[in-house]
């Protein structure tokens, strides 16, 4: 549990002094082993704030990584958590600029505004409203916004309450209550059942964990709209909830990758794409797809766009002779068994060192298995572990190579 933030903390760091005392604060290391001294050397200064200003440079720190601007921002330790990635916000207002020109976009639950910064961005969203009932959060939205004062209206208000005619809602409920983290989708705050009954007949994007069961989703609540899972740089970050999207697919995984200039480059495989692919022996490579791929159950359709097959129709492992610009590969050095005896005898006829072991479809631990191994030589491998209809099968494949 984060530092409690309160009126009085938000009112000073906004200030002229918090700015300079956020200023003061990030020279310290503010580290486990240097906590105490500095905890004292700030609060001679700046008591009775010093634990704000410790909590806040923290939270910079933490969100550094994650979203654009983070050392100007202010934020909760839980906000930073919940935050969605600037990358995969800003990807979201351009889909919405670009299908809702001139739009209005209000995000019912905008917390400390870290998706209405990204928002408010695209020249074709014409205006941005956030609303909160956490007056804390949302003076540090309001904070955050600043400069974004012309496009973006804060208000209080509950977000199954409608305040607005906009033309596009997005919603986060909180995957978080005071007991821990929550996996019911009645449990979330708000209940995601009831964010959709009250927002029904409109344009609505909910933002959810990744690993929603949107199965259990359309089976038992009904719905009926678009389930987009999205990863950015190799991570899978959300499950997004679109409603409105008539005619579209009903499943979409959507990859971005942060190019080294900063720029971030996308595609898209949809449910609507062809999956007719065969079933065979290993390539000269096997490609894990990406996290999305797999979450959205595309991994047929990923497979056909590349002229990749499955070594298994029930298992995500695809193979190939050539690997997908992008993609991470390992090219198959050997196919083995997979008892320990095998696995060693092989580990050693090929002077194996550090290994990488990946499993799907098999009850093995990398960890363990690993330590049971005990590889001893120069050559980094990967082992890549699975099912073949019934069989297990193992394969040593040199170290993944990213193409």
């Amino acid at each position: 549990m984060g530092f409690r933030f309160g009126p009085q903390e938000v009112t000073l760091l906004r200030s002229d002094r918090g700015r300079d005392a956020l200023a003061s604060a990030e020279t310290f290391d503010l580290t486990k082993g240097s906590m105490l001294a500095d905890l004292s050397a700030l609060r001679a200064r700046y008591a009775p704030f010093e634990g704000a200003l410790i909590e806040t440079v923290l939270c910079r720190r933490r969100a550094r990584e994650k979203l654009r601007g983070a050392d100007d921002m202010l934020f909760t330790d839980d906000a930073v958590q919940q935050a969605t990635a600037s990358a995969v916000a800003a990807h979201r207002a351009g889909e919405i600029a670009a299908r809702f020109p001139g739009a209005v976009v209000h995000d019912v639950t905008c917390s400390i505004g870290a998706e209405l910064v990204e928002m408010a961005g695209p020249e074709g969203i014409s205006r941005v409203i956030g609303s909160d009932l956490d007056r804390v959060r949302l003076s540090m939205a309001q904070h955050n916004c600043a400069a974004l004062a012309s496009a973006a209206t804060l208000l209080v208000a509950d977000a199954l309450t409608p305040t607005s005619t906009a033309d596009v809602v997005i919603a986060d409920p909180a995957r978080r209550s005071g007991a821990g983290r929550v996996f019911r989708l009645d449990q979330l705050t708000p209940p995601l059942p009831e964010i959709l009954a009250t927002y029904a007949g409109r344009p609505v994007a909910v933002k959810c964990s990744p690993g929603l069961d949107y199965r259990m989703l359309r089976e038992r609540f009904g719905f009926t709209g678009q389930v987009q899972i999205v990863s950015l740089d190799g991570a899978v970050r959300e499950a997004c909830l679109w409603t409105g999207r008539d005619g579209e697919p009903d499943r979409r995984a959507t990859v971005l990758r942060t190019g080294s200039d900063g720029s971030t480059h996308v595609y898209e495989v949809t449910a609507d794409d062809a999956d007719d692919v065969p079933s065979g022996e290993v390539g000269e490579w096997i490609i894990d797809p990406d996290g999305a791929v797999v979450r959205a159950g595309l991994v047929r359709q990923y497979a056909r766009r590349h002229g990749l097959w499955q070594l298994d129709p029930q298992i995500a492992y695809l193979t190939g002779d050539t690997v997908p610009a992008g993609e991470r590969g390992f090219r198959v050095v050997e196919t083995v068994g997979v008892s320990d005896k095998e696995l060693r005898k092989a580990l050693a006829a090929h002077d194996c060192g550090s290994l990488e072991i990946l499993v799907r479809g098999l009850d093995v631990d990398p960890d363990r298995l690993r330590k049971r191994l005990k590889p001893k030589g120069s050559r980094p491998l990967t082992l890549v572990l699975t099912r073949i209809g019934r069989k297990g099968l193992g394969f040593l494949c040199e170290q993944g190579v990213r193409f």
